[in-house]
Formats: C-alpha cells, structure tokens, sequence
C-alpha cells in the first residue's frame, strides 16, 4: 500500500479561555491524502478550517492524535510544507522579488546564490508576474499581491502546498484569474495541494476530493465527495457538465442539511404593529420645491406605453473629476421596476454597480439624467430609501435593539412607543436575533451584524430596499443563511429592491431580474435577464429546476465575454 504524502490520524485541538472553561475547536480528524493530490476542505465559519490548517503546517500544536507527511511524524513546521495566508503578509518595503526571496534565502541555504536567484525568478515567473519583478507590495493591485505569497510557498519547493481560503478577500474577477493561476500550478507543479475554502464551486474547479468539515463545536470531517469532474474544467462549460451538477447538488444538499440542523431562523409569533411611516420625502419637497419638477428626461419618458413604472432610470450619467480630465463611470443607463419588484445588478468590478445604487439612494450626486422613485425625483438621502452596505456600519456600543431603533424612532414618531418597540422586536426576530437583541454591536460576529442591518432597513418600511453586496464580507455558507433571512423577511414585506452581487447564484436565486452591467469606464446595462422561476424560492429546488442551470449559463457566459474588456468596445475600435 502506497504511503499517503500526508496522514492525519485521531487530531484533536481545543483552546482554554481565561475563565478556564474549555472550548473544543477539532474533533478526532481522520484524512489521508495521496501524493500529487488537490483537496479542498470545505466548512462554515468558526468550523476550525484554519485552525486544522495551521496544525498540518506546524505552527499550531494539536492536543491529541498525530500527523505524518510520507509517514514521518511531524511535529512543527519544517519546509516539507508551505502555507498561503489569507492575507498577503507580505514587507511592504521590499520588492516582489525581495519578498520572494527572503523565504528561499532561508530554506535553501545550501544552494548557491545563482541558483536561488534563478530559484526566484522562476516562481515569480510561473505566477505570471514576471513583468512586476522590481514592484513593491504598494503598487499592486489585492490579486497580484496574493500571487506573490503563492510565489513565495512554491519557492520553498514544499511537497505540500497548503492553501488557507487565499482568494476570499477578492472580487469574483480577480478571484477566477487567480483559480486560474492555481490550477496551472497543479498541472505544471504536480504538487500535492490542500486548499482551505468556504466556495463550493471554487472547490469543485480545482479539487480531485472534497472533504467538508461539520460545524463548530467538535469539528470533525463529515462526508468527502470525490469529483468526478474531467479535466480540464472550464468554470462556463462545467455548468452544462451532468456530473458537476449532480455534484454540486450534493455537496450544497449535505451543507444545508448541516446548517440548518439547529440553526434555523427563528419564527416570531409576534405581530407586525400595524402603523404606516411619516413621509419625510414628501415633508421635504414640500418645503423646498414642487413635486411637479422632475427631469426632462422623465418628462420625455412619460409619453412611453408602460405604466407601471414605480422606480424610472432614464438617460442615468455620472462623471467623476480627475486630474487627467473628466472620467464616465457609467452613462446611458435606462430602467423601469415595477413596485415590489426584486432586482439584482452583476458586473465585473468597476463596472459602476455601486455607483449606480448609491445614486438611487441619494448619497452620490447625479450628473446626468434622472432616478424617479414613486413620482419623486430622487435628489437626497433619506429613510424612504433603506440602505444595506457591505459593511454593516453599526453604532458599536449600541445593542442590536438600539441600532434598530434609531432609525425606527425617526420615521414613527407619530406612534406609541409599545409599537414602535413591536416594530423593532419583529424584524430582529424575523433575521434570527431574538435572542440577541440585548447584545451589543461589538460583541457580535460579522454575519450578526449584518443580520442587524437587514432588520434595521426593513424596519423603516422603505419604498425602496438598496443592498450593496451585503454578503460580501461573509463566508459563502454564512451567506447562504442570510439569503435565506433577506428571502423570508422579503416575501412578508415585498418591498421594491435593487441588490449589487458578484455571486451568479445569489443573483438568480433572489431576482425577477437579473441587470448585466458591461465594464467600466462607460459603462451601461448590457443584458437583462428575466428570472422565471416561482416563488417563494428555496435553494435546494432551485437546483433541482430545469431552468436554473439555463439562466446560470446565461449569465456566467456575459460575465465571460467581458472578462478582458468590453467587446463591444473592440469591434467598434476595429470597424472604425
């Protein structure tokens, strides 16, 4: 029997606070993984992924069980295997090559300096970053520093390349060139690779086996899926393979069944107190002009045959002054939602998502054209358009009541307060928080806070829900939950929404429409596409639908076609 390359048996780890009491991190992990083999190890957050990381590269000790690479116990670190942080850890008052270089300046002393240099330059150069050999960290951009650290693990020549969620931090485009990367290394490197990730599909495109790891606490491997996916996988035309689906179906199957399995949202039995918010818009205008002046381009727009044009883009500009001149980050953009329509807004970064949303929430002034919201010109912020951020932008040392309320106090003054605690109570109930509504902003986790912003803009009763990327910070199974809160708490209230999202799935799963945007600068709606799918959605028989997989194509195939660049643009630069 051939000797796996790594050999983990019985590890345990727990960690003892300054209480003394005793928190169990991993539990009896069993795994071995063959020479040359890639494995992805896929889990919730706080599962311990990167604690079990840490322990195979030695820097952590585990309190039970022992690993062996080749059969050999090992016992910290040793150059027999490199890791790849999540962050860059990088010097940034050195070179790319210079960073490169320190790590095999200290592993391979034995070799001469001519081949440490060539060493050096030929890691830098397998990464693609040949051209940026003299850069400092400074002047690269988040994916091309990410690509250095890869350089400096595979520069130790380690016989295991560990991999802790590397790509996490990165937009989608960024985070696909850099798979990319990852499996040319695989190819050309023949190492044996662990990747710590939270992405499924990353996952299922890169690895040979996927081990997923239950949740905390006790964690241990649950079920491992062999990916029965041929090589070479293309992340478009993988989406039409019959294997990667049944996979895929699987493997997010066994995922909700572990998340949900006590961690459900909780059902409030509360009612809604029935009070309708001031209209502190109308308030305004009164104050300061007529309702009646609106944009030409509404004007114009009016003679158009659709009615039910409850939200109106039309002829949308902005342009951002620059020392080299005026610069379009999006124009042209026209559209009509009807009320309570749900809609999601894809595009490469750059591409103006954030721009455009900002600009319906009147934070961001507009430059040209118009945004009529219910027959108002949108022309200022305020509690009529709720905003969900990517960061939660909580008050700190307020609690997940108090946040809500601020917001809720403004726009029922006119009510008692019983019902404006009613208020308050039902949407932290209805994101799960029923039992946190006490604890304080700082104490909670990332995915809490969030939970957090979502009640406190549905709170507000808005006539318009804006989300940009509200999941993006979070692991993509902590995601999975929030969507699920954001689909229940929609489908009670049906409040109109724009939402910006990287992730295809989510775009999909949450939509009537999904709005393709073409990349910037200049950019505009390139597609929309029509999401017929019924409702209420649930994500297991989202899969399971004939027409998912259909419309995942669709737009996995726009986002392809603007991977380098706007074709369009191309044509119309080679016609003229």
């Amino acid at each position: 029997m051939t000797t796996p390359a790594l050999a983990l048996k019985n590890v345990n780890k727990y960690y003892v606070d300054g209480s003394g009491t005793k928190s169990d991190v991993l539990s009896n992990i069993n795994l071995d993984i063959a020479d040359g083999e890639f494995i992805a190890i896929l889990g919730f957050s706080g599962a311990g992924k990167t604690t079990l990381i840490n322990c195979i590269a030695g820097l952590i000790e585990p309190d039970g069980g022992e690993m062996l690479v080749n059969g050999e116990l090992c016992d910290g670190p040793g150059k027999d295997r490199g890791l790849v942080f999540q962050s860059y850890s990088l010097f940034p008052w050195l070179s790319v090559e210079a960073n490169v270089a320190l790590a095999v300046d200290a592993i391979h002393k034995d070799k001469s300096k001519k081949e440490r240099k060539a060493l050096v330059h030929d890691k830098i150069k397998l990464v693609g970053l040949d051209h940026a050999m003299d850069r400092k960290p400074s002047q690269l951009s988040g994916g091309m520093r990410q690509r250095v650290a890869v350089a400096r693990a595979l520069a130790m020549e380690p016989e295991i390349l560990l991999l802790d969620e590397p790509l996490s931090a990165l937009d989608a485009l960024t985070r696909a060139k850099l798979q990319d990367e990852i499996e040319r290394i695989r190819k050309q490197e023949k190492r044996t690779i662990v990747l710590v990730t939270n992405d499924v599909d990353e996952a299922l495109l890169l690895a040979d086996r996927v081990a997923v790891l239950t949740p905390a606490p006790s964690a241990t491997i649950g079920q491992i899926f062999d990916v029965n996916v041929s090589r070479p996988r293309d992340r478009e035309e993988i989406n039409d393979d019959p294997a990667y689906k049944s996979l895929r179906s699987k493997i997010v199957g066994y995922l909700d069944l572990l998340n949900n399995d006590g961690r459900g949202v909780q059902q409030s039995f509360a009612d809604l107190p029935d009070v309708v918010p001031l209209d502190l818009a109308a308030a305004r205008q009164g104050k300061s002009k007529s309702n009646l002046e609106l944009p030409q381009a509404y004007i114009d727009a009016a003679k158009s045959p659709f009615k039910n044009r409850y939200l109106e883009f039309f002829k949308l500009k902005k342009v951002y002054p620059t020392p080299k001149g005026p610069l379009t980050v999006v124009e042209d953009v026209n559209l009509l939602m009807d009320k309570g329509e749900f809609i999601t807004l894809i595009g490469h970064s750059g591409c103006g998502k954030s721009t455009v949303l900002t600009m319906a929430a009147g934070l961001n002034e507009i430059t040209d054209g118009g945004i009529v919201l219910d027959g108002r010109e949108i022309d200022v912020a305020g509690p009529d358009k709720a905003v969900v951020f990517q960061a939660p932008s909580l008050m700190p040392w307020l609690t997940a009541r108090q946040n809500v309320a601020l917001g809720v106090e403004r726009v029922y003054p006119h009510t008692k307060r019983s019902e404006r605690k009613g208020i308050v109570e039902y949407y932290l109930e209805r994101v799960g928080l029923g039992d946190a509504m006490d604890k304080m902003a700082a104490d909670m986790s990332n995915g809490m806070r969030q939970r957090v912003g979502i009640a406190r803009a549905f709170a507000l009763s808005p006539k318009l829900l804006l989300l940009d990327e509200p999941f993006g910070m979070l692991d993509s199974l902590t995601r999975w939950d929030l969507q699920d809160v954001l689909i229940e708490v929609w489908n009670r209230t049906k409040v109109t929404a724009i939402m910006v999202t990287h992730d295809v799935d989510e775009a999909i799963l949450l939509a009537d429409k999904v709005v393709m945007m073409t990349n910037g600068p200049q950019a505009t709606i390139g597609k929309i596409l029509d999401v017929d799918l019924p409702r209420p959605r649930d994500r297991k028989a989202l899969l399971e639908h004939p027409k998912f997989y259909q419309y995942r194509q669709e737009v996995l195939h726009f986002l392809a076609e603007y991977e380098h660049g706007n074709p369009n643009k191309s044509t119309q630069q080679q016609a003229a």
